[in-house]
C-alpha cells in the first residue's frame, strides 16, 4: 500500500468566505482527500499580527471550520484543526526564528505591504511570521503546500530554511514543493468586474452564509452594459460584467458559454441576472444550511477540532522532538 503524499494548507479566519473562495478553490478541495493526506488549519495565530476583536476572531474561526465541513471537507478524511490548539507551531516557530536571517524577513513583500497599511502597529510578529509559517509547514513534513501567487515567496523562504537547517544537522526536514492548485473559475466582483471578488467590497461580494434574498438583490444590481442588440454573449474584453456573470453561471450549472448564449438568446439582462442569482442561491443553499446546522451543534464541532488537534499534535510532536534533539535541548 503506497502511503499518500501529505498536503497542508492554513487559512486565516480573518473574514467570511465568499463565492470567489468557493468556486475558485474550496470546491476542488474535497477531491484532494482521495489523493493526499490533507491537513487544513485555521491560522488564528497569524491573524493577531493585526489587532482583532477577540469575540469576532473566536466566532469566525468556528464559522470557517463549519463552512469548510459544509463545503465537503470531511473530518473523517481530512485533519481539520485550529492552529493555536497545537502548541508545537509556536515552539518550532521560535527555533526557526533563529535559523531565519533578518535580511530574508525584511525582503518579504507582505511585511512591506502590511507595515504600510498598519503604520501604528508594526509589531515583531508581523516581521517574523514567515518563520511561524515555515514551522506550520515543516511540522507535518508535507510533500506539497498549495500556494497562490502571493504565497510563493513564503514557500521559497521555507525551502531556504530547510536547506540551512538540514545543512547543519542532517536530514531533519522534508523539502516541501509548492503545489499550484487546479483553480476553478476566477470570479470577479459583481460591482467591480475588473477586479477579483473581495470581502472588502461587500456590495459586489456574495458570501456563502448570505440570505437568498440578499444574494438575489446583489445579482440584480450587478454591473453589465447597455448592449440591447446581443446582450448575453461571452466577450471578456468588451463585456467584462457579462463575462463574469457567465463565468459564475457556467461554474454553478456546468453549462458551456455557448449553451448559456443559446439559453438567453433574445432575452435581456432583466431575465439573465436573476437567473444567475437563482442558480447561485441553489448552489449555496445546502452549504449554508449545513454550516448553520454544524454551528448549532457545538458538541460535534468541538469533537472535530479536538480530534484534529490531537492527530496534528501527534504528528507535529515527532518532528519537534527530532528538532529539539538536534539543536541540543535536554529531552523532556
Amino acid at each position: 500500500m503506497n502511503e499518500k503524499k501529505v498536503m497542508l494548507s492554513g487559512i486565516q479566519p480573518s473574514g467570511d468566505l465568499h463565492l470567489g473562495n468557493y468556486l475558485g478553490a474550496i470546491k476542488n478541495w474535497a477531491a484532494r482527500a482521495e489523493e493526499f493526506d490533507c491537513y487544513y488549519f485555521m491560522a488564528d495565530m497569524h491573524t493577531i499580527t493585526v489587532r482583532q476583536n477577540p469575540a469576532d476572531l473566536r466566532r469566525r474561526t468556528l464559522e470557517q471550520l463549519a463552512q469548510y465541513i459544509a463545503c465537503g471537507l470531511d473530518p473523517e478524511k481530512n485533519t481539520l484543526f485550529i492552529q493555536s490548539h497545537v502548541p508545537q507551531h509556536a515552539e518550532l516557530g521560535w527555533v526557526l526564528n533563529c535559523y531565519t536571517m533578518f535580511g530574508e524577513l525584511s525582503r518579504m513583500t507582505q511585511f512591506k505591504d502590511k507595515s504600510a497599511k498598519h503604520k501604528d502597529n508594526i509589531n515583531g510578529g508581523l516581521f517574523t511570521y514567515p518563520s511561524l509559517m515555515a514551522a506550520d509547514i515543516l511540522l507535518y513534513q508535507p510533500d506539497f503546500v498549495p500556494v497562490g501567487e502571493d504565497q510563493k515567496q513564503h514557500v521559497e523562504l521555507t525551502r531556504n530554511i530547510v536547506q540551512r537547517f538540514n545543512g547543519i544537522y542532517g536530514d531533519v526536514f522534508k523539502m516541501p514543493e509548492p503545489y499550484i492548485p487546479k483553480t476553478g473559475a476566477r470570479i470577479m466582483g459583481l460591482t467591480t468586474p475588473d477586479s477579483k471578488m473581495s470581502k472588502s467590497i461587500s456590495e459586489g461580494c456574495v458570501f456563502l452564509m448570505e440570505k437568498p434574498e440578499d444574494i438575489q438583490r446583489k445579482f440584480k444590481r450587478a454591473i453589465t452594459d447597455s448592449d440591447t442588440e446581443n446582450p448575453v454573449r461571452y466577450d471578456p474584453e468588451n463585456k467584462p460584467g457579462v463575462a463574469n456573470l457567465m463565468n459564475i453561471y457556467s461554474a454553478v450549472t456546468g453549462k458551456s458559454f455557448e449553451e448559456i448564449e443559446i439559453e438567453f438568446a433574445g432575452q435581456g439582462y432583466g431575465k439573465f441576472k436573476p437567473a444567475v442569482g437563482e442558480a447561485v442561491v441553489e448552489t449555496l443553499r445546502p452549504i449554508r444550511e449545513e454550516a448553520a446546522r454544524i454551528l448549532a451543534d457545538k458538541v460535534y464541532l468541538e469533537s472535530v477540532y479536538k480530534a484534529g488537534a490531537e492527530k496534528a499534535s501527534y504528528v507535529a510532536n515527532k518532528t519537534l522532538r527530532k528538532v529539539y534533539k538536534k539543536v541540543g535541548f535536554v529531552p523532556r
